[in-house]
Parts: C-alpha cells; structure tokens; sequence
C-alpha cells in the first residue's frame, strides 16, 4: 500500500486545534416550533411539542400493533406518526438491490432534503414514499447544525415503514454526529435544541435516551451496511479497520452497544477505542481524500472485503463525486450549507447523481479536499 504525504491544507486541518476547542454554544432566546419528543411509558407514550416557548404533552396508549399519533398543528414535524414498538437490529448484510438511492449529511436541512426527495420522486407531494421496491440509504449525520432535525428523523422514521410496506426499504447509517450527541459532545448543536432541552427538563442526549422512540430506534441502526457489492458507511474503511468491516454484523452490534457511553469511557476502552478514533474509525475516516490512500490502497481495501465500491459522506463535496476510478463514491454533497444537495443512483450498477431540480447527470470527478 503506497502513502503520500498530506498536501499542505489537509495536514493544516488535521493539526488545527479548532475543532476541538469549539465551545457549545449558548441556548437560543426562543423555540418557535419543535417535537415531539416521544417517551416511553410502561404502557405508555408521552410525546411533547414546543410551541412558542410553551410545552404541549399528550400521553396515549401504546398499541401492540404501533400507535397512531396526530400532529399539533402549526407546530413540529407536520404529519401523523404511526409509532412502532421497540425497534430491532438493522440487518448489516443484504443482496443486491436494483435500484438505489443515496444521500448523507442532512445536518437539519430538512427543507433541502425534502426538496430533492421530492423533485427526484423518490417521495410525493405529501411526503409519502414514492419509490416502490427500491432503496434509500441516509449515510449519516442527520444530528447537529441546521434547525429541522427533528423533523428529518421523524420523516426517515416513517419513510422506513412505508417504503417496508411497498415492498422497498430505508436504511439509516449512523454517522459521527449521531455518536457525538448520543455522548454529549454538543459543540455542534444548533442552540434552538438546547434551548428545547431546557424547556422539556432533560439534557439534549436524553431527549434521543434509550426510553424515547427515536433514541431506541438509532441504537438499532448499522454503521456499516452492505448491499450487493457497495459498501455504505459514513467515514470510510482505513487499512488500520479493515477487520472491522470484515465482519460487519458484530461491528454493528458493538457500535449499537456503545451509544450513549460517556466520550472518555469509550476513548478509554480498548475494545471501543478502534470504533472511535478520530482519523481512522468507519464514522471518521478520510484518507480517500486527503492523500493518506492512493487508488492501489483502495483496491487493496475492497479485494480483501471483497467489494466493488465503497460510498461515503462526512467529508464534504461540491457535488456527489467519484474517486478512484469509482471506486469509492463520496455523497456528502454539502447540504449542510443550506443551499444545494445532490442524490447518488445505483441502478443495475449504472452511476449518476440527481439535482436538486430533478435531472440526472454523470457523477462528477472528485476534488481532494478535507472538510466537515
């Protein structure tokens, strides 16, 4: 495996202090709109909304078959939920799809990603699946940033179960953010959920605890997923984790495991350190961008797991772009700034990326770069 040294920029970033000194911010003044928040019970489920600064709470019976639960209008997420029992393990493994269709780093853009969903027709005018037996894929990162988070989980959520009945699927990645809120490393938490924190009584990690619906529901996703031969995972495999991706399934579980342990208890813990480290776990990888892999690394990584690709996000693109000579796909498409995004195609292995106005074009060539 060949290395290069760091172009001068990348080694810039990766030596920078100022990730690690940013400071969480302070609570916003005011919630306009937010929730719910859903809580088990026992038999019961307490779902809360902000409106306004005011709490609003309904409790309701939690039904064996899932329980149906109306929107508060004018506030929060905008459409009912049907709210299942406790969620199980996403599968890590899963034969080839036909046809795909990827994003990642929504980071609170849910206007945006709605947007794109819609002009790309994988949802309809009413935000209800509209891909039939074919797949979506979130690589990650739907915490932190933007101001709609809630609501990208609440609409990811409910897409799964649709898109299930329909005969499709919805796969959620778990991404470096949804570890970081879930071990209250909140310097990148939009200050309108601190301050919804402070109106609910919890901290923001224990309004995604283990006892609320979306909580239970990301400790039963996947970090690594594999379909066919593509790979899709957040950060990347490094050479140092490859054995991590060789058995995908108890990588998974030990990720799931660990959500929610104190940041130093999991740096600290040899056996979920390697999950963790910040330049070459599967959530924080970027050495196929930043110089640290050439492509006969690359090639060295996918012959050993025996793959054809590997798709990513966290690392920040102008567009959905190739590398490698597509070998790796990078869909962090930068729709964390609010202003574009892009959507990845697999369709019987063809590539292509669809536009925030609905057309279809070629992949575009990568730019090395570090960001996120």
């Amino acid at each position: 495996m060949l290395r290069r040294a760091l172009p001068l920029s990348a080694a810039l970033l990766l030596a920078s202090p100022a990730v690690d000194a940013r400071e969480v911010a302070e609570p916003a003044a005011h919630v306009a709109s937010d929730g719910p928040y859903v809580f088990r019970e026992g038999d019961q489920l307490r779902a809360q909304w902000i409106c306004n600064d005011e709490v609003t709470t309904r409790r309701v019976t939690a039904q064996a078959g899932g329980t149906d639960l109306a929107p508060l209008p004018d506030c929060g997420y905008g459409h009912a939920l049907h709210l299942l029992p406790a969620a199980v393990p996403a599968p890590a493994v899963l034969p080839a799809a036909r046809r795909i269709v990827a994003l990642s780093d929504i980071h609170g853009q849910y206007g945006l990603m709605v947007q794109l969903l819609r002009a790309n027709k994988v949802i309809d005018a009413q935000d209800r699946w509209a891909l039939g037996s074919d797949t979506l894929i979130i690589a990650g990162d739907v915490f932190d940033r933007g101001p709609q988070v809630t609501e990208a989980f609440w609409l990811l959520y409910s897409l799964q179960q649709q898109a299930a009945a329909a005969g499709g699927a919805v796969h959620f990645v778990l991404g470096n953010h949804e570890t970081m809120v879930l071990y209250d490393d909140l310097r990148y938490v939009n200050p309108k959920y601190l301050r919804s924190a402070q109106l609910l009584g919890r901290s923001y990690p224990q309004l995604y605890g283990a006892d609320s619906v979306i909580g239970q529901w990301l400790r039963t996703r996947p970090v690594l997923l594999r379909i066919g031969d593509t790979l899709f995972l957040h950060g990347g495999i490094s050479p140092e984790a490859v054995e991590l991706a060789l058995d995908p399934a108890r990588t998974d579980a030990a990720y799931q495991a660990s959500l929610g342990t104190p940041k130093a208890e999991v740096k600290a813990n040899p056996a979920t350190a390697p999950l963790y480290d910040g330049k070459t776990s599967p959530i924080w990888y970027r050495g196929y961008f930043d110089g640290r892999l050439d492509t006969a690394g690359v090639q060295a990584i996918l012959d050993r797991l025996q793959l054809k690709r590997i798709v990513v996000g966290h690392t920040s693109m102008p567009h959905v772009s190739t590398f490698h000579g597509d070998r790796v796909i990078a869909i962090d498409s930068s729709i964390k700034n609010g202003q574009n995004g892009e959507l990845l195609f697999i369709e019987d292995g063809a590539l292509s990326r669809g536009l925030l106005d609905g057309s279809r074009v070629p992949l575009a060539p990568g730019q090395m770069g570090l960001d996120d």
